[in-house]
This record gives C-alpha cells, structure tokens and sequence, in this order.
C-alpha cells in the first residue's frame, strides 16, 4: 500500500476519521478515468477516498472542473434520501481539498456490475432493478425548483457529457453534426429531474439489498432520459465483449427499459422514451468516435458494427427502444 499526500492525511484528521498521528495506509482503487480513488485503512477503521481530477485520464485532451467532486456528494445525499441501500454512506466532505470520504463496500459481497457482465452472468432481474432506482430517484426530484438550483451545472455536464460523447462524435461525423450538436443543445435545455450522469455497469455494485450507485460526478438537474440512455448503452455494447452472452445482454436491455418506463409518472412514458431511443443512437456511436472509445470494442470490424447501426438512427431517430435493439439484434445476427 501506498500513503496518500499530505493535505489528504491533513483533512481526514480534521475531519474525525484518523487520529493525530496515526499511520495511514492507502491503496489506489482502478476502474475510473476522471478521479483519484483509495481504500484507507487507519486505526482500525477502513473506508474510501475520492478526488476529483481536472484533467480526465483519457487519450485525448478531456478537462472538467474539480468542483464536481462536490455536486457528487450532494448527489449521493439526495438520493439517499430516496434510496437509501442504493448508495454509499458519505463520510466527509471538504470542497476546497476537492476530496470527499465514504463507506468502503466489500467487493466480496459489493461486486462491479461491470465485472459481473465481463463474466457473462448478465441477469434481467438485477438489470430490472437499476431501471427502478434510477427511476425512483428521477420521480422523486421531478420538478423539483430547489433542485434545479442547487444542481445548476451545465457547465459541468456539458464538459465532462455532452462535449466528449455527443459533440467530439459530430467532429468525426460531419454528415451527422447538424443532429448531433442539435441532440447535445436540446439534452442541455431539457429541466426535468435529478440525473446521477454516468449509469454505467463500472458504476453500479451488486449489493445484496440490490444496485448500489456509485462516481455521480456529472450530476445535473436536467433530462432523466440521459440516465436510461447512458445504462442501455452499455447493454447494446456488451454484445460485442462477450458474444455468447448476447441473448442475455439483450433481456437485460428489454428488462432494464422496461421496469424504468413502468415507474415513469412524471410525465407521458411515450415521451421520455421517444428522448431516450433519439440520445441512444448517439452514445452509442460516441462509444467508438467520441473521446471515451470503450476500451473493449477494438476491432474495425466491431467498430463498423456500431456505425452500420447508429448512422441511419441519428439520421432518423427512432421513438422507441425496440426499434434500436432489434436493429443491433439483426446487425449482430449477420
């Protein structure tokens, strides 16, 4: 292990989680691009530490202010208001050091979704169970004007979301930018509920109370449907991971869209779907274009599957979900 620097070893002291002069042990944590995150372990007590990066560590140039690391805290204490097994406890948080404490999850009974999916057990019931939290959170905070307020960070969103996904795609698709940089500025004008931002498998434990939410750095008071969007992405892409699997990916597409859209009351179910099934195309593209390639699609091969897919539903989207999984379905089948 590690030792973490000295404002970090400073501020958890300040803040009652180690004593004074207490050896600190830390180990680095893997899985993100966007933050610093450890496993602390001092005076008998173990828990996690996350700080925000401005500079993402990706390939390409991708910055993002280091104030999000605060908005994620403010999120994790939102929603669990609302969910409460479906978040970590927040220990501490100190905006200026830009880092904030939590509880550390086992991952012998908190496994990564991501991990689990990578193995092939991909279960429509668990899949079921993230499209109900996310939309409990989302209709729990539809609406909301003094959540609009305090989650106020287009800025945020728009850098660490929109630019690299939606907009750095319509940089490498000309033909398609008018729709894209027009899909990106309507995401950004769409005020409906609180959005976590990055629903990814990476994110999402498999507690055993159900899905644990975690990195809610891009939280935004704006369009649910990035959060479905953004999750069935990753249901589509896995196909391409692990063929075998596919049939499974694809119930626990059916299964997440589903339960979400069952619990949508804040406004018509048709609508929200019709915004997500016009996002999706996009992300999906963005995932082989954009500036966040996800790093297990590397072949030209599988890379011109999604573009075969995508292209023509950015063109003109569709209004459902169906219409885009029985697409990549029938590419996938060929």
């Amino acid at each position: 292990m590690d030792t973490i620097d000295r404002e970090l070893a400073a501020w958890l002291v300040h803040a009652g989680l180690v004593e004074e002069g207490a050896a600190i042990r830390a180990e680095p944590l893997t899985g993100g691009v966007a933050s610093d995150i450890w496993r602390v372990e001092a005076g008998g007590r173990r828990f996690a530490v996350k700080r925000a990066l401005a500079k993402l560590k990706v390939a390409r140039d991708w910055r993002a202010p280091v104030s999000r690391n605060g908005n994620e805290v403010e999120w994790l204490l939102e929603a669990g208001r609302i969910v409460p097994d479906a978040v970590p406890r927040v220990l501490a948080h100190d905006a200026a050091v830009g880092a904030f404490a939590m509880d550390f999850l086992r991952p012998e009974d908190h496994p990564v979704w991501k991990n689990e999916l990578r193995a092939g057990r991909a279960d429509p019931a668990f899949a079921a169970a993230v499209g109900r939290a996310i939309a409990a959170i989302h209709g729990a905070t539809a609406h909301s004007a003094t959540l609009a307020a305090r989650f106020d960070t287009d800025a945020i969103f728009h850098s660490i979301r929109l630019e690299p996904y939606l907009e750095a795609t319509a940089e490498a698709h000309p033909d398609l930018a008018d729709k894209l940089m027009a899909l990106s500025r309507d995401t950004l004008a769409t005020k409906i509920a609180l959005v976590h931002g990055d629903v990814s498998p990476k994110n999402i434990l498999v507690g055993p109370k159900g899905p644990v939410f975690l990195d809610a750095e891009c939280a935004w008071y704006g369009d649910p449907a990035f959060d479905l969007a953004f999750c069935l992405n990753h249901m589509l892409l896995k196909c391409l991971w692990v063929p075998e699997a596919r049939a499974a990916y694809l119930a626990s597409f059916d299964a997440l869209a589903t339960a979400y859209l069952e619990a949508v009351d804040w406004e018509p179910r048709e609508k929200i779907e019709a915004r997500v099934a016009r996002l999706l195309p996009g992300l999906f593209l963005a995932r082989v274009d954009g500036k966040s390639p996800a790093e297990y699609i590397t072949t030209d091969a599988d890379r011109d599957r999604v573009r075969r897919v995508a292209r023509p539903l950015i063109a003109t989207p569709p209004t459902t979900l169906a219409a885009i999984r029985d697409a990549w379905e029938e590419e996938l089948s060929q």
